[in-house]
């Protein structure tokens, strides 16, 4: 799996996993997500930034929104290669 450092990094924060729950249920603009969180705005954006460069989730943009989506496919990815770790005898290199 390409990019499996950028995911495991992007999901050992606790804001960022927070993050990608909220996308679960759908789209979310950048504004909706900031205000879950007691953070600063520039925080949240890093936070999304990080997700994004992990490639976790889309960002389109939308007037002076941004609209944020989740990449299900990252993680079911990642799922397999979790996976594939632990089965017995497999080469796990």
């Amino acid at each position: 799996m390409s990019g499996s450092n950028a995911v495991f990094r992007a999901l050992a924060d606790p804001t960022r996993r927070e993050i990608v729950k909220l996308l679960r249920a759908g789209p979310m603009n950048s504004g909706d997500i900031a205000e879950r969180f007691p953070s600063a705005w520039a925080t949240i954006s890093r936070h999304l930034a990080v997700l994004r460069e992990a490639d976790l989730i889309s960002a389109e943009r939308n007037g002076n929104s941004i609209r944020y989506e989740l990449n299900a496919t990252v993680l079911q990815e990642l799922i397999e290669h979790i996976f594939d770790w632990t089965k017995k005898g497999a080469d796990n290199a």
